[in-house]
Formats: structure tokens, C-alpha cells, sequence
């Protein structure tokens, strides 16, 4: 391992430092990923600097003998009860500086942190056969999980989107379609609580991912997280005509109003699945999406390749596979 390499923790990330991340993620993206968009240097930013919801954030750069950034890796420690067994990590080596030890010396840094903070499951996200990959067997992560990355084009005219409108416009007796932008509104907020917590039961394949109880307050966090970091979230959700929210779909549109968007959650609460809500209220963003967000032209989606069920809905939607990635999971040993 080459000792030209030093790795050392960000306290304060600097608007120099968070230049230097930025660096490496678009050059490592680039390589890795190619056709996947980076984010711009306000996003490295704010996800660097801004809170982060039931967690805390860990961050490493790696330097070269002329102190040129060639990698950094982020941790994020879970401290939801639930999940405080758990950490993410985020590992990016520029291309141009791999296999000089750098991100051994940042995983290293890594799982040392997570002895300190008591966590035993850390989890790492990898481009399906891609060096992320074979970087991860070689230092002992599992394969744990694999997901399906699909795109739907809103540029693209003829059947499809005309099949979709006529799933939006479909109506379903007993229910309602209701929106909004950011926050929750203070009358729904019991309600979307409720129905987040239908997504404990999503496919996770083998992660020890723990699970997450959401209330109202938690629900107005994640909203203010985003809005913090300059992001945009939309929310639509059926209701129930007893006042229960039977299920939702939440899209992200990063700062900018970039042409890809992203697909946060989209659940159903169990005793109200069997009705079409899911595709509902997903064809129903899509036309809200293209009203309101004209420059938007594609919306990123990713279900575990066993979810059967909501690939299908996606499938009927329009979206197409176009990547795969995996989730790794390493078991921590105790100190």
C-alpha cells in the first residue's frame, strides 16, 4: 500500500474541501457510472454541511503527496431506535488514482468509526459488476441486496402516455387523490405518518436494515431536510374516505429543477393493496410532474429485483431497466 496516500477526518467541511469532494464524485461517477447525472457542486454542499434525519454524518478526504483529493468517503450513522445498529458508507477513488491504497485507507477510517460509535451492520452501494463491486468481496462484504434502476421518459408521445392519463383520470370509489409541496399539511400529518410505515415491509433481501417508526414529527423533519439542502419534494396520496391515507408516491427534484428527477417512496398501506392505488397515484405525479415541472424530462426509479409487484407497476407506468446496482453489508466486528 502506498504511503503517498493521507487520509484525514473533515471536521467543518470548507467550501474548498467540499470542492475537492466534489471532484472526486464527478470523476468516479463519470467512470463508473457513465450516463448518470453528478450532482452539481451546491448538492455536494449541502449534503456535506446540512442536517441529516435520525443520523449523523462522518466524513473522510484522502490526499495525494501533492495534496491532490484523490478520494473521500462518507458515513452516515443511524440513531433512529431501530436502526442505531446500522451505518451507510459512501466511497468514491478518483479513477485516475486507484489501486494506491486509498480506498482501503478510507474504509479502514471507516470501519474503525463504526467500532467507536457501537454499530454492528455497515452497508455500501455498488454499480452491479463494476469495481465497487469487486472492491467490496475482496474486503469482506456480503452481497445482500440487488436493485433494478428504471427510467421513464415524460418527453415521449403516443400509447404509452396516453395509457398512463387514463390511469391517472381512473376513478376509485371510496377514495380521493390529495397533494402538496414540502410539508406536510398539519391536518394529514397523522395520517402520512401512518402510512409511511407501511414501507417497513418493503424487499431489503438479506440487509440487516432494521426499521424505521415514523410520527408526525418525523414526517415535517424529512421535509425540512430537503428543503434545507435546497431540494424539492411533491407528495400525492389517496385518502380514504374514513380520513386514513391509504397510500402515496413522493418524487425529489434536486436544486435547479435538473431534467431527471427522483423517485423517493411510494407505498400502500396493507389492509388498502388489491385496489390499483400505487398505480394511481404514481400516474397521477406523472401528470402533476409535467404541469408543474415542464423542464423536467425523466424520473429515476429503484425496486429490489424481488419486488415483484411494484417492478410490475413501474413496468405498466412505462419504465424501462436500464442499470442494476447491489447492496453490501459488512458485519462489524466488536472491539
Amino acid at each position: 500500500m502506498s504511503t503517498s496516500v493521507h487520509v484525514h477526518q473533515l471536521q467543518r467541511v470548507s467550501a474548498t474541501e467540499a470542492v475537492a469532494w466534489h471532484q472526486v464524485v464527478a470523476a468516479s461517477t463519470a467512470h463508473d457510472l457513465p450516463g448518470v447525472p453528478t450532482p452539481d457542486p451546491g448538492q455536494i454542499h449541502a449534503q456535506l454541511t446540512g442536517p441529516a434525519l435520525g443520523s449523523h454524518r462522518l466524513s473522510w478526504l484522502a490526499t495525494g503527496a501533492d495534496g491532490v483529493p484523490v478520494g473521500v468517503a462518507g458515513l452516515r450513522v443511524f440513531t433512529s431506535p431501530g436502526q442505531d445498529h446500522l451505518a451507510e458508507l459512501e466511497l468514491h477513488v478518483d479513477p485516475a488514482h486507484r489501486r494506491l491504497g486509498a480506498g482501503s485507507l478510507l474504509l479502514s477510517a471507516a470501519v474503525a468509526a463504526c467500532r467507536t460509535e457501537n454499530r454492528r451492520s455497515l452497508i455500501a452501494t455498488a454499480a452491479a459488476d463494476g469495481p465497487g463491486e469487486a472492491f467490496s468481496a475482496r474486503r469482506g462484504f456480503r452481497r445482500a441486496l440487488t436493485l433494478d434502476h428504471l427510467m421513464l421518459r415524460l418527453d415521449e408521445d403516443g400509447k404509452d402516455r396516453a395509457d398512463l392519463l387514463r390511469i391517472a383520470d381512473a376513478e376509485h370509489p371510496g377514495y380521493r387523490l390529495t397533494g402538496w409541496t414540502g410539508t406536510v399539511p398539519d391536518g394529514l400529518a397523522d395520517a402520512f405518518a401512518a402510512a409511511k410505515n407501511a414501507m417497513n415491509d418493503m424487499p431489503v433481501g438479506d440487509l440487516d436494515y432494521g426499521s424505521v417508526a415514523w410520527d408526525a414529527d418525523r414526517v415535517r423533519a424529512m421535509a425540512a431536510v430537503v428543503a434545507d439542502r435546497g431540494d424539492t419534494l411533491l407528495t400525492l396520496a389517496a385518502v380514504h374516505g374514513d380520513g386514513t391515507m391509504a397510500g402515496y408516491t413522493e418524487i425529489l427534484i434536486p436544486q435547479g429543477v435538473p431534467q431527471r428527477v427522483q423517485q423517493y417512496d411510494t407505498a400502500v398501506v396493507p389492509e388498502h393493496r388489491g385496489h390499483g392505488l400505487g398505480l394511481w397515484v404514481k400516474a397521477a405525479m406523472v401528470r402533476r410532474l409535467r404541469a408543474e415541472y415542464p423542464g423536467v424530462v425523466e424520473i429515476e426509479t429503484d425496486n429490489a429485483d424481488d419486488n415483484v409487484h411494484m417492478l410490475a407497476v413501474n413496468h405498466r407506468l412505462g419504465f424501462r431497466s436500464y442499470r442494476r446496482t447491489r447492496e453490501f453489508q459488512l458485519d462489524v466486528p466488536a472491539n
